[in-house]
């Protein structure tokens, strides 16, 4: 046997077929379609083939494999355009994917359902997955299918039934958890967790016939939001260019997500607002009748809550019993309104809610065995109804518990911290219909005296309307923090022009204007968006008391309008922050090809501070030389480079540590300035 053929014997099976048919003169595509397999696949096998075998061309793999006397001198042209056309195409059909997420993303804010399946439906293609699935976490180990595509029915079936469900640390997903880097699973039945009788392994190979397998973390900042995972119904690992490029579709459904996130907390707002000033209404339509707040209460619980079914459960005056006043979703059998009681002294979550005033959130009851061992009713309501989820919050008047919200889900979805801060609004609410309607009833006679009370309500509701108005007014060109602080206060006249020792920091974004020209609006947008996010946080974590943002361009004043200990400093830290995240976002940004860097100017000085404009838009602002001579230096700073003026320097001169660059002429300011360059190992 000769040395070529035992090396030809090295060779898989598939690969020897792959060999000999692209040294007899077929394409790519040929022997793709003759084997059932992708031309990348193609590609994939050939490669190995030329490893294997030491050889580097068409030319000489056909004079390996039949000993011909055929010269090799070097790879030949046609495998060379055969395979930088596989690479445009593999290009060309990931752009134009990206290209279509993107303009899903942003027309359809609020379809994620659209967006996720685009994702899906090319990262399968360009990575060549059978079926991939989208988890959303929900804690550390907790996680429920958001999205699939191309899955089997029966593991499909599997994962909607499991619902929310927690994952075993050695599976990939409680691998993605824990390491917050790609896990990359050369055969699911090769590892002992399948061996070991995992049930989410099992079902991926079982029912999934899942073989290979990879799962991306989607990281929202340090956040874990959930998982990107990929599926090949055949031993056939992911390499590294098909990780990254799900990578790439993986951080596509972050951002589909975040922005989905952000469109329903502000459709929730809205819709807990209008359902605050329905009840509202309603509460003061109904004096005498609680029966309708009720019924809108439990309406509106339901619907924002997204339950099957919501009861209202309200006690005796002797606190002796319960008994069910109102309900909206699903008809449960044996609840009828008014007739339907429970004792309170019975083993319930309803009578335990309202005995020791507490909100009782289960996130499975089917698993809740002692429970169902305590009280036979509960075992029934569990399995006649079909309740899994189930949350109980009660209705408080001076802390004692006077009736409850009941809510259940059919599926195991626990309801949030949102959701039940939202249930304790409205139990809030319903316990002021219910003394409304008691104190109308008992004391009917002082009718003007409700009258001036219920002025009273809504007194105050404009009241903290017009405190939500100030506060919105305030926040434009405000820090939070700040914000908060003067209206809590009730004094804005530190918003009239003044004097003040302030500490200006300006910065922006080196290479942004070309960047414009060159990249497209959407890019443009989302650096944008990255950008003012990331150091707008920073900004509000250092106590920055005013931003002004234009364009990729930021002032932040520091001592005003509230007072702090060291403003000069504070500035200087969140000038060294910000080059820190800048020096991360840059090299992030740099690998999408956009060359971006960063520039920082502080000065430390008097200048005229309040506010200017005019009725429907008024501003905050500083000027004078102090802010002219900050933003003079931000032009001057080169990337990463933070520039102090005299003065600034000489405020901080004991915590960090600069080097002199001389004196500058600058734009705007008389006198030359000696310019100082901070360290790149400055510390405070």
């Amino acid at each position: 046997m000769t040395d070529q053929s035992q090396a030809s014997e090295a060779l898989s099976n598939r690969e020897q077929e792959v060999a000999d048919a692209y040294a007899g003169g077929q394409s790519y595509k040929e022997i793709a379609r003759e084997l059932g397999l992708s031309p990348t696949t193609v590609r994939s096998h050939l490669r190995t083939v030329y490893s294997k075998l030491g050889v580097t061309s068409k030319i000489e793999l056909a004079q390996f494999l039949t000993d011909a006397s055929v010269p090799a001198d070097g790879r030949d042209s046609a495998t060379l355009v055969a395979d930088l056309a596989l690479e445009l195409d593999e290009a060309v059909r990931r752009e134009r994917g990206l290209a279509k997420i993107l303009k899903i993303i942003s027309t359809q804010e609020d379809r994620l359902e659209q967006v996720i399946d685009a994702v899906l439906e090319h990262a399968l293609e360009i990575c060549e997955a059978e079926f991939g699935i989208l988890f959303e976490f929900q804690g550390e180990l907790r996680v429920r299918e958001l999205q699939s595509r191309n899955i089997a029915p029966a593991f499909e079936v599997w994962l909607k039934e499991q619902g929310v469900f927690e994952v075993e640390p050695d599976t990939g997903l409680g691998r993605v958890a824990s390491l917050l880097q790609t896990v990359n699973i050369a055969d699911v039945r090769g590892e002992d967790i399948y061996k070991n009788g995992s049930a989410l392994r099992i079902a991926t190979a079982d029912l999934g016939k899942a073989r290979s397998f990879a799962a991306i973390p989607m990281m929202s900042g340090n956040r874990l939001i959930g998982a990107f995972t990929v599926y090949r119904t055949r031993v056939h690992p992911f390499n590294d260019r098909a990780l990254e490029l799900a990578q790439v579709f993986a951080d596509q459904a972050v951002i589909a997500i975040e922005n989905a996130r952000q469109f329903r907390e502000l459709q929730a707002r809205l819709e807990r607002a209008a359902a605050t000033r329905e009840i509202l209404q309603i509460i003061s339509q109904s004096r005498d009748d609680e029966a309708p707040v009720f019924e809108a209460i439990v309406g509106n619980v339901g619907k924002l809550c997204g339950g099957a079914n919501v009861a209202l459960h309200l006690a005796d005056p002797g606190r002796t019993k319960a008994t069910y006043v109102a309900g909206w979703g699903d008809p449960v059998k044996n609840f009828e309104i008014g007739v339907s009681v429970w004792p309170l002294s019975d083993p319930l979550p309803l009578t335990d809610a309202i005995r020791n005033a507490k909100v009782i959130n289960i996130p499975d009851a089917a698993e809740e065995v002692e429970s169902h061992e305590r009280h036979p009713d509960r075992a029934v309501f569990i399995e006649r109804d079909g309740v899994r989820s189930q949350l109980v919050v009660p209705l408080l008047n001076e802390g004692q518990g006077v009736g409850c919200f009941e809510i259940y889900r059919r599926e195991v979805n626990p309801f949030s911290e949102d959701e039940v801060a939202l249930v304790e609004s409205f139990a809030a609410q319903a316990v002021i219909a219910i003394e409304n309607v008691r104190q109308f009833k008992l004391l009917q006679a002082r009718t003007e005296e409700i009258q001036a009370l219920n002025a009273s309500l809504e007194a105050r509701v404009d009241e903290q309307v017009g405190e939500i108005e100030r506060m919105g007014r305030l926040k434009r060109f405000l820090s939070p923090a700040v914000a908060d602080a003067l209206v809590t206060s009730g004094d804005e006249a530190a918003l009239s022009s003044h004097r003040a020792l302030i500490a200006t920091l300006f910065c922006d974004i080196r290479g942004f204007t070309a960047f414009c020209e060159t990249a497209e609006p959407e890019e443009t947008i989302e650096v944008l968006q990255v950008y003012h996010e990331e150091m707008g946080n920073l900004i509000s974590a250092h106590g920055g008391g005013v931003d002004k943002r234009m364009g990729d361009g930021i002032m932040v004043i520091f001592n005003d309008p509230l007072p702090c200990e060291d403003p000069a400093g504070d500035a200087v830290r969140l000038a060294v922050a910000m080059r820190e995240r800048m020096v991360e976002l840059c090299q992030k940004w740099k690998r999408l090809g956009h060359r971006l860097g960063f520039g920082v100017g502080v000065s430390f000085g008097y200048a005229t501070i309040g506010m200017v404009g005019s009725e429907g838009r008024y501003d905050y602002t500083a000027s004078g030389t102090s802010v002219n001579l900050a933003a003079r230096l931000s032009d001057q700073a080169e990337d990463g480079e933070i520039l102090l003026s005299p003065r600034a320097y000489t405020a901080v001169e004991d915590d960090f540590q600069a080097d002199s660059n001389g004196e500058v002429s600058l734009k705007g300011i008389r006198e030359p300035v000696e310019v100082f360059k901070l360290r790149d190992t400055a510390s405070a």
